[in-house]
Order: structure tokens, then sequence, then C-alpha cells
């Protein structure tokens, strides 16, 4: 069944929300670019610049279960709006710091630990809400604007802007970062309040009251019981697995293979964000002609395609034109999926399930990072995790090719 072009407007309340996440993944975005920058002003040690880029990554292994418990328990309008302004705050103190030149390498990864701990509870709280904001057959217009919007900001603006103010002053580009979720604190602050969804009981519970692992634990089931929401789980966890575990040596790969000095490798990776920004626009139209399941499918065997092609191509050319289709692939699942989670989950498991989803796909880039380096390693070759990854995914392919027909919801 193919899916028909949602009509109409989406609402007040989401272009606050939308424009909140605009600023918000702008100051992200600067931080990025700006946090390697300060650590190796500080230290030439490469285990600390790597640390810095770990710091906002490893909540969401450790924390992202307990968030999604949270997000269900409290006003997730609310909990956005407090979260944003702690984390303006642990910022605009590193920023302080930087301008006082009383910043070390142990303060600015604890503020990044902190930011990043704030992130999953923000982020599982605004896909949660996002269905309450707009009708459901208007999700994947809503996602894709959002995701349009993540891509422009932080990977396209941000990246020169956070240079740049890092030029200007070493602390800037925190302060702006500090700033940007000051303002959409208050943004989302303006959203109408919505009551907070109801705590069923679970069966053979004594009484109302529930423990956080009790309502981790229900949140893993509700998932897992769903076939369509354990398939695209476990996809993406392989995906990311193979994806990762290829691209954890990219750069070396970039240098080696196609002979890319650090302007080339930039630019190789600016393809697969055009491509992104290109999926972000078309996801609802491509759901419209073609549906989900045909699209989900069309992705598995892209991502099949961009390993075997950067496997066996020495034309950068061929390796920007793969990653670019593989950025629309990437962005169009990403819509395609959290919208069909957001209709299936009923509002009060929506974090939790949001949570689970979210450990299969950062859990998979995680492990997958460290596989790569080490197949590498071994073998001494720059193309065996991309060889691996193509057949890992061809597997993955033939198993769920099926199950995917369920998509079409």
């Amino acid at each position: 069944m193919t899916a028909t072009a949602p009509t109409g407007r989406l609402g007040r309340d989401f272009h606050r929300l939308w424009t909140a996440s605009a600023v918000s993944n702008l100051g992200d975005g600067i931080t990025m670019v700006a946090a390697p920058l300060l650590v190796a002003s500080l230290t030439p040690d490469p285990a600390a610049v790597a640390a810095a880029a770990l710091a906002p990554q490893l909540p969401w292994l450790l924390f992202a279960l307990v968030s999604g418990a949270l997000v269900d328990r409290l006003d997730r309008r609310r909990l956005i709006v407090a979260v944003n302004v702690g984390r303006g705050l642990v910022l605009a103190a590193l920023a302080g710091a930087v301008l006082a030149g009383v910043a070390t390498v142990p303060l600015i990864l604890l503020a990044f630990l902190l930011t990043g701990i704030g992130e999953t509870l923000a982020d599982t709280a605004s896909g949660a809400l996002l269905p309450s904001v707009v009708p459901p057959e208007r999700l994947e217009e809503a996602n894709s604007r959002l995701s349009a919007t993540f891509v422009v900001g932080n990977q396209f603006a941000a990246k020169p802007l956070g240079g740049y103010l890092f030029v200007l002053a070493a602390a800037l580009p925190f302060g702006f970062d500090a700033a940007s979720f000051g303002l959409a604190a208050l943004l989302l602050a303006l959203l109408r309040w919505r009551p907070v969804p109801p705590a069923a009981p679970e069966p053979g519970a004594a009484g109302p009251v529930r423990s956080i692992r009790a309502d981790i634990a229900t949140g893993v089931r509700a998932l897992w019981r769903v076939p369509v929401l354990r398939t695209l789980a476990l996809s993406i966890a392989v995906m990311n697995v193979a994806f990762c575990a290829a691209f954890a040596v990219f750069v070396l790969y970039a240098r080696q293979r196609l002979g890319l000095a650090p302007v080339g490798y930039g630019v190789l990776l600016t393809a697969s964000a055009l491509g992104g920004l290109a999926g972000s626009t078309l996801a609802t139209r491509l759901r419209a002609r073609f549906g989900t399941p045909t699209l989900l499918r069309a992705g598995l065997l892209i991502e099949i395609g961009l390993h075997l092609v950067l496997a066996v191509t020495r034309q950068p050319w061929l390796a920007g034109a793969a990653l670019a289709i593989w950025g629309v692939h990437t962005m169009v699942w990403g819509v395609l999926v959290v919208s069909l989670r957001q209709r299936l989950v009923p509002d009060r498991l929506r974090g939790r399930v949001n949570s689970v989803y979210s450990l299969a796909d950062l859990g998979g880039a995680a492990v997958g990072t460290a596989l790569g380096g080490a197949v590498a390693r071994v073998t001494g070759s720059v193309l065996t995790p991309f060889w691996l990854a193509a057949a890992a995914l061809a597997v993955l392919t033939v198993l769920v090719w099926r199950r995917l027909a369920e998509t079409d919801r």
C-alpha cells in the first residue's frame, strides 16, 4: 500500500519546537568543532583529544535506558526546558573558565559528559513529545523538517562557524552554545502544556510505585513484543556495527586508497551531508510514491553497494557519489523509522522504547568502531572492514527482506 501525502499546516507548537531544534543543533555543531580544538590547544596527547570526542557520546551507552524511563515519568516539555537550561549553564561555566585561562582537560571532559547526559534526556523527550504536537499523518513531514534542519545547522553551518569563532576567541563557541540552549529553552517553554501520560500498571505489579529498573524492563519488552520494531532495532544495530567498523579507518582509507589530502578528505565527508540534506527533503514524497517497505529494502541494498564501491574503487569522485547516495538513504531511513515508531508506540511508553532503540543504534556504532580498528590492524588492510561490512549487510538483507513488509503502516 502506498501512503498518501499529507496536507495542511503543522501548527504553531511544531514551529516553536522546530526553531528550538534549529538553534540548539547549530550550537551543538559549533561545540563539536571547537571542542577538539580547545583540548588540542591545551595538550598534544591524542588520547585526550579522543576522550573529548567520546565524552558526549558515552552517556548514550550508560544512561539511555534510564533517560527513557524518566522521560515517561516526567512532564516532557518541562524536562526539555530544564535540561536545556542546565546545559546552557554548564557551557557558560566552561566558557568562563576558558576566558579566565583556568580550563583543564578534566574540566572540559566533565562539561561534555554532563551535556551528553542532558542530551540523552532532551533528545529522548523530544522524540516522545513530537507525536502530541503534530497529527499522526504528518509525522514524516515533521521529522523530515527536523532532519533537514539538523543537517543544515549541525553539519554545514556549524563547521566553518565553529572554527571561525574559536579563532576569534577560544571561549566564544561555548558561550554561543550556552546562549543557544537558553533560547531553545525559552521557545520550548512557550509550548502548550500537555499532561504527563498516565502510567499503566505492569501485570503482576504489587502497586503503583515502580522502580526505574522495572520501567526499563517494560520498555525493552514493549519494543521486543512488536515484531516490526524488533526487526528495525536489530537491523540498525547490525547496520551501525558494519558501517562504523568500516569507517573507523576511513581517514586512512581516504589517504592510502584514494590519495586524498586533508582538504579532499573533508570534501569527501561533505558528500554524505549533501545527500542527507536531499534525503530529508525527499522523504515524505518518496514514501507517498513508493511506500515504506520498498524504501527500507532499497536502503539495505544501498548500504551493501556503498561498501562494495569503496572496497573496489580508487576514484574519489565515485566514492563521493556513493557517499552522497548513502546520505540520501540514511536520512530517508531515519525519518521513516522514527515516524513509524512514533505511530506504533503508546504515548506512555515512547520515552522508554525510543531509548531502547537509541541504545541499539549508538551501541552498534560503538561496537563497530572498536571492531573496525582491530580488524584493520590484524589484517593489515583498510579494505577488509568494507568487505566484511558488505557481507554482514547481505546476510541481514536476506533475513529481514520479507519482514520489512510489516512496516507498511
